[in-house]
């Protein structure tokens, strides 16, 4: 089966009140158990603010280390869930659950590459 990262884009700033995110935590992980017990959950993980970012990077024979996120925005990648799909068609639907639990936030699936795949996308 293929694997997907599901990628969770947040804007930047505080997070919201724990009356808003402990209703959308608790829909969450009761999507995660869905997944579960469907075989298609993975992994997951949620990630630090960007500011908690250090960027490393060749430049002129040199590696240099910068705080910060690579890319200034106004979102970030907060958390992700890698999954396991037959096929595209069934990892959207999962990013469909997910874009309902976690509206307005915006959910980017894509196809990861293995090793037999390089770096083409799967076909199919």
């Amino acid at each position: 089966m293929q694997q997907y990262l599901l990628s969770i884009y947040q804007p930047d700033g505080d997070p919201p009140p724990p009356e808003v995110l402990e209703p959308i935590m608790a829909n969450m992980a009761a999507l995660a158990q869905e997944m579960k017990a469907a075989g298609a959950w993975v992994f997951n993980g949620g990630l630090y603010p960007p500011s908690t970012a250090t960027v490393v990077q060749l430049q002129d024979r040199d590696v240099l280390t910068t705080d910060g996120p690579y890319l200034e925005g106004k979102e970030h990648i907060g958390g992700f869930t890698v999954i396991q799909a037959p096929d595209l068609d069934s990892a959207l639907e999962w990013g469909r659950r997910f874009a309902r639990v976690l509206a307005p936030l915006s959910i980017e699936v894509r196809p990861m590459a293995d090793d037999a795949d390089g770096c083409d996308p799967p076909v199919g």
